[in-house]
């Protein structure tokens, strides 16, 4: 299991105790939400989406719609060949930057006024691990402002035997290894915020070792609203 450090809301104020026995690793903090990461947490990329090597990318074109292409690989340089455009260095690039470039060179290719959308259709780079009672557990591409909900959608959604109650977000923020506990009724109620997901983020849904980081917390304060963020020293 992976060592975590995680931060817990509490409505009460003042300094956060330990909990457990002396040295337990579970500590409340006064964290209102899970902090997003910093972005050498994510692998040295920014939270915005840029192309990277072997990612598979979406480009239309209007009105050349010949041009157009439903799938254009990146190559492991970051590189990527288009139709009278030729290699473009797409690699650490938005798809804006990527949709620019395409448009000065079609431009000079003589395509007037070229109308150009690139999209993201599989990334190898930036995702998200989506595990527990899912239908189909894996590693799925972090599309824009990604919530949870949609990354649990992404994976076909939950098992029959999933519990809601039980969703873990776990995360690095500062260096810091963080967890988060939500239950997504209350997020599809609207009584919690649906909260963001990041490129490096796992999610476990429903899974009893996930849970356990929150046991002794729960069971000393079994009042406490979602979601439920706690730090647990590595």
């Amino acid at each position: 299991m992976l060592a975590l450090i995680a931060s817990l809301t509490l409505s009460a104020c003042g300094q956060p105790p330990k909990l457990g026995a002396p040295g337990s690793p579970v500590q409340i903090s006064d964290f209102r939400s899970l902090p997003a990461p910093a972005p050498q947490d994510m692998t040295g990329s920014q939270s915005d989406y840029l192309v990277g090597p072997f990612d598979r990318l979406m480009v239309k074109v209007y009105p050349a719609d010949e041009l157009s292409r439903e799938e254009v690989q990146v190559d492991g340089e970051g590189k990527l060949s288009f139709p009278l455009a030729g290699v473009i260095d797409a690699g650490g690039r938005s798809p804006r930057e990527v949709e620019n470039m395409l448009k000065e060179r079609l431009r000079a290719a003589y395509i007037r006024d070229p109308q150009v959308t690139v999209n993201l259709k599989e990334t190898h780079t930036q995702v998200v691990t989506v595990d527990g009672e899912v239908a189909k557990p894996g590693r799925y591409p972090v599309y824009g402002n990604m919530s949870l909900m949609r990354a649990v959608a992404g994976a076909e959604g939950l098992t029959e035997d999933a519990k809601q109650s039980d969703v873990v977000i776990f995360r690095t923020s500062g260096g810091q290894k963080l967890a988060a506990l939500y239950n997504l009724k209350a997020i599809r109620r609207g009584a919690v915020e649906d909260p963001r997901i990041y490129p490096n983020d796992v999610i476990v849904v429903g899974e009893s070792n996930a849970r356990q980081l929150f046991a002794q917390i729960l069971g000393v304060a079994s009042t406490l609203s979602y979601p439920i963020i706690a730090i647990v020293q590595q």
